[in-house]
């Protein structure tokens, strides 16, 4: 291998983006070159969205990150100019549908809310930075206790973990206070109500600096850092191919989106982590197609609702000043519509999925003016249970060598279907979400299971496992199986059933396998 080994790494959001650091803080010499399809959005590379203040620039940040469905920006994005494409919509702001119903378009039936952000960052440039650790059986079963433990704490590091962000909310506690006494019976020690962890450095004024792939970069994009002269990132540049002998990844191919020139880079290793969708298109599109590629796909599913804080529980344990100060704050900070954030973690047996409950003191949609809940003054929670999908080969995607996707990649069908196992635990999970909402306040909006793919936390489409039996496309330390330096990362590796978000333990799986090649690396 070369003094000074080359990494391609492909996607650059949180997970690509610790693959980069990890190799680079850990080889003296090792060079990182990352590549995007998409366009930097903000002038720090891969910063999170919700930072943006002005709202005309913030709307154009995500804009810019909704790929086919990109207005003026779509022809640099891979739609024609002169092509219309009926019915565009965005599953949310910053995203793209996969399904959206044009030429190219993938083929999402039974997952219909299934959606993409295409920017650097990724999906870390507009996710809701809520970064839960993983417990009991959500946790990768042949990795050690002791070392997982240290891999979450190097993940927490690398995206700013706050544990106990908005904790002196007196708000976000009077929630909990009456969370607790519904609840708080029911749950075993140290999985009880409480703060939501989220990555994000806190302000002296009460805000939060919400983390994104730029924080994980962090060196890497500091101008005159040593390790920034070893790192580049090139967006608007789409991988369309690994090259490979068969048991080595030797470089990627890659189209200028800017120029359309297409070039062959080399490289010692490369890195796939685009998303669960478009990293096992890539590999299939290299030719490269282990039989559980694309296969064992798995979200957490949302049951939701919204409701209004009542004003005598609440008035009960905060105070007209305490509240007078708690809006005052908030008053400073209305672009970004979270305030305090609670929770009740996963834990088996009695409790297996997770309620997130984000306080505002508006609500996400326009209330009728004569709704007895318009502009209630102690304000609203948005708050959801995530329920776990049980892994099945059954469910994942499939890829055409004979249908193309917009981009000219063989094309999507998602096949997938809930049973009677996730009816059952959604079924159990709406009647706690009514118990919650009813220790709260009123429904404003009542509990509802969104669309399959409405979490936008896809996992298990490549997942990882210990031996290589047929039922995983990575082995412990992220390798595709039968080959030697071709590595993949991202949601798509977990192998288990998870109920929030997957993002801390993918970071946790990417710095294992960031650790294990650069030690494989050589520094003559």
């Amino acid at each position: 291998m070369s003094h000074a080994p080359h990494i391609v790494v492909v996607g650059s959001g949180p997970i690509g983006s610790a693959y980069a650091r990890v190799i680079l803080e850990s080889h003296p010499t090792a060079r990182v070159t990352m590549f995007e399809a998409g366009p930097q959005l903000t002038e720090i590379p891969g910063q999170s969205v919700r930072n943006i203040e002005d709202p005309a620039a913030k709307e154009r940040a995500r804009e810019m990150s909704q790929g086919p469905q990109a207005g003026a920006l779509r022809e640099s994005l891979g739609i024609p100019a002169g092509v219309v494409v009926e019915g565009m919509f965005t599953a949310r702001q910053g995203t793209h549908l996969l399904d959206f119903g044009g030429d190219g378009s993938a083929h999402a039936s039974t997952f219909p809310a299934a959606a993409a952000a295409t920017n650097v960052g990724g999906q870390g440039a507009h996710w809701t930075c809520a970064i839960p650790r993983p417990a009991f059986s959500e946790k990768v079963p042949f990795i050690p206790d002791e070392e997982w433990e240290g891999l979450i704490e190097a993940a927490e590091s690398l995206l700013h973990a706050q544990r106990a962000a908005f904790s002196d909310s007196a708000i976000g506690s009077a929630i909990r206070t009456l969370l607790d006494a519904e609840f708080g019976a029911e749950l075993p020690e140290g999985y009880g109500v409480g703060t939501l962890p989220v990555a994000g450095d806190p302000q002296p004024d009460g805000s939060m600096r919400w983390a994104g792939a730029d924080v994980v970069l962090g060196p890497l994009i500091e101008a005159g850092d040593p390790l920034a002269e070893r790192f580049t990132l090139r967006d608007l540049s789409l991988v369309r191919r690994v090259e490979h002998d068969g048991t080595r990844a030797t470089g990627v191919v890659v189209e200028d989106l800017r120029t359309r020139e297409v070039s062959t880079v080399d490289a010692d290793v490369v890195v796939v982590a685009a998303d669960a969708f478009r990293s096992p298109q890539l590999l299939w599109a290299s030719g490269i197609r282990p039989s559980a590629l694309g296969r064992y796909l798995t979200e957490h599913h949302v049951v939701i609702t919204t409701v209004a804080l009542d004003g005598e529980r609440m008035g009960s344990l905060v105070s007209d000043d305490q509240l007078d100060v708690e809006l005052a704050r908030r008053a400073q900070h209305a672009a970004d519509p979270v305030a305090a954030v609670n929770r009740i973690p996963f834990s088996e047996p009695d409790h297996p999925f997770s309620l997130q409950v984000m306080y505002a003191e508006n609500p996400p949609f326009q209330l009728d003016p004569d709704s007895p809940h318009a502009g209630n003054r102690w304000g609203y929670v948005n708050m959801g249970y995530g329920v776990r999908k049980h892994p099945r080969a059954e469910d994942g995607v499939t890829f055409s060598d004979d249908e193309l996707d917009y981009r000219g990649l063989p094309n999507m069908t998602i096949e997938y279907a809930l049973t009677d196992a996730e009816n059952g635990e959604i079924a159990e999970a709406t009647e706690r979400l009514r118990r919650a909402g009813g220790a709260l306040g009123a429904f404003v909006a009542p509990p509802r299971l969104l669309p399959n793919g409405s979490s936008l936390h896809y996992m298990g489409t490549m997942r990882m496992g210990e031996t290589d039996d047929g039922s995983s496309v990575a082995d412990p330390y992220s390798r595709v199986w039968g080959f030697e330096n071709l590595v993949v990362g991202g949601n798509a590796l977990i192998p288990t059933a998870n109920t929030m978000n997957p993002t801390l333990m993918s970071v946790a799986i990417a710095v294992r396998g960031a650790r294990h090649i650069a030690a494989g690396l050589t520094a003559d």
